[in-house]
């Protein structure tokens, strides 16, 4: 079987695959089985590419799915190594036009962080703006000390 399309090696629309739409559904399975197949070449390769280039004293790297992706950032940078995991109800997720999908939502890409890692920060985003600013301000003050 070829290898699935990557939008940097196919030619699909980023932009697109960033929301909810069908347009990136119609993708994601081949997405999935694309970063699974990258991954068991080379475990680090998608972390290696977040951080490539980058010299500022603080990055976020977001959309971080699995377990072996948290322990490379931290068996590569240590003590440095803050993690931040944001929720939202079932409920805030389908008004934002999100859709189980079997075999895609239940798999390592979107659930493999569910276990097995001490988050320093767990922000829920239900839309609640003062809930989210409150939840916020830790990680802020934290961020403002290390600049």
């Amino acid at each position: 079987q070829p290898p699935p399309p990557s939008p940097q090696e196919h030619g699909l629309d980023f932009q697109r695959l960033l929301d909810a739409s069908t347009y990136k559904e119609s993708y994601r399975q081949d997405m999935i089985r694309w970063g699974e197949e990258k991954r068991r070449a080379d475990p680090g390769f998608f972390c290696r590419a977040a951080v490539e280039g980058a010299a500022q004293p603080v990055w976020v790297v977001s959309d971080t799915r699995r377990l072996s992706d948290v322990e490379w950032f931290r068996d590569v940078y240590g003590a440095a190594v803050r993690t931040v995991r944001v929720v939202a109800a079932d409920e805030t997720r389908r008004r934002r036009n999100w859709v189980f999908v079997a075999g895609v939502d239940d798999a390592e890409s979107e659930c493999g962080l569910d276990q097995g890692v001490t988050f320093n920060w767990v922000v829920t985003n239900d839309g609640d703006e003062l809930a989210l600013d409150e939840q916020l301000e830790p990680l802020l003050r934290w961020l403002r000390c290390h600049l």
